[in-house]
């Protein structure tokens, strides 16, 4: 019996991880953590593009690079809110697939 490990669940389960962290400093950090591995994601994506690719994707990955910019610097609560809102999202989405 193989068990699939799906992206949107460790996503979620990060999410839920922020919420649920009791310590608001914990929490920031658990939510800058994310903002860098999403950075290095994108920036390592964006390497392995070729250049008619990097082209056709350029909006889109400005696009996440523009919501990670606002993210950086919020509170704890704002970390919280915004990780519900992901989860809720991440829910959504699994209902109407």
């Amino acid at each position: 019996m193989s068990k699939e490990i799906k992206t949107d669940d460790v996503i979620f389960n990060f999410f839920k991880q922020v919420c649920d962290e009791k310590d608001d400093v914990k929490c920031v950090e658990l939510g800058n953590g994310w903002i860098n591995a999403m950075e290095t994601n994108l920036t390592n994506m964006e390497k392995n593009l070729e250049e008619t690719d990097k082209v056709k994707y350029q909006e889109s990955i400005n696009s996440n690079k523009q919501q990670l910019d606002s993210l950086k610097g919020k509170s704890a609560s704002e970390w919280r809110e915004y990780a519900t809102q992901c989860m809720v999202e991440i829910l959504d989405h699994k209902t109407k697939s």
